[in-house]
């Protein structure tokens, strides 16, 4: 290479591969300051599309799990006052079975039916009271098949819809929990079922609509707890599935610390002798001087 005054051609060379090292360090100490190796698109544009679309799942997937432990909450709040509603109708049961003997008059009889009709009201309150964040649960709104279930409204009606997945696949992402009326006049029970023990016969005949009525109950409450179940087996397959995609995402955008600090390292040594060289390089041009001044 001649000795040359109008251009310094290594003093070139060494500032573009100080700027390229310099650059690179730059990239090294981003990555591990962030723990990102994606932390742009022009890092991995591919690795930064799927990353999002895989955050996004997890987020809805921690939700969903959320969801389902609402849902949970839900059907143990109505499966609790069911708890209620029973103890109410085996007094009820033991009453028409006390109204049903012989040994009984008239009055006495009127006084029993008294404390029958007012665990009836109470079970009829209790259906109407229980509630789970202002949403109904004993009094019928929630009954009905799944077809029954309309979101349009503002207010939803029939079955609740509980949604858990990233999508809106009926045999994946959501399903409905469906409660029966449990009021005294839908299990057949009390003055509106048109349900007495005032008499000796009246109190032999609600033996079986008290029977019919706690089969009735129980019903519910057997759906309630298979739903319960059903529940927590889709929080674990969910839990599950949210920890293996956060995985996949962790895969793609986090920086592997060890074999970015060693990138680290070269581009720090690499940057170090550019700047040493490159003040070498701008050094070369008095050469030419001294050989002009002789």
């Amino acid at each position: 290479m001649a000795l040359v005054i109008n251009h310094n051609l290594m003093a070139m060379n060494a500032n573009r591969n100080l700027s390229k090292s310099y650059n690179s360090l730059a990239v090294s100490t981003r990555r591990l300051s962030s723990g990102l190796r994606v932390g742009t698109a022009a890092d991995d544009a591919a690795g930064l599309a799927i990353r999002e679309l895989m955050r996004s799942d997890v987020k809805s997937l921690n939700q969903g799990i959320r969801n389902a432990n609402d849902a949970i909450s839900m059907i143990q709040t109505a499966d609790g006052a069911l708890g209620v509603i029973d103890e109410k109708l085996i007094r009820m049961k033991e009453l028409a079975t006390q109204a049903a003997t012989g040994t009984y008059n008239s009055d006495q009889r009127l006084i029993i039916d008294s404390e029958y009709q007012a665990m009836a009201s109470e079970i009829t309150r209790i259906a109407n009271a229980t509630d789970f964040n202002g949403i109904h649960l004993l009094n019928g709104n929630l009954s009905g098949a799944n077809s029954a279930h309309n979101g349009n409204g503002i207010t939803s009606t029939g079955p609740v819809k509980v949604h858990f997945g990233t999508g809106n696949d009926s045999a994946e992402d959501y399903y409905y929990v469906s409660i029966n009326n449990s009021t005294a006049s839908s299990l057949g029970v009390g003055l509106a079922a048109n349900n007495s023990i005032s008499t000796q016969a009246l109190a032999q005949a609600s033996l079986d609509k008290l029977n019919n009525a706690i089969i009735s109950k129980d019903k519910i409450r057997a759906n309630l707890g298979a739903m319960q179940n059903r529940l927590e087996n889709t929080i674990t397959n969910l839990s599950v599935q949210a920890e293996n995609v956060q995985a996949a995402e962790s895969r793609i955008s986090d920086v592997d610390v060890a074999t970015e600090m060693t990138e680290f390292t070269k581009n720090q040594i690499l940057t170090q002798s550019a700047v040493a060289m490159l003040s070498q390089a701008n050094s070369m041009p008095r050469m030419a001087m001294n050989l002009i001044g002789g």
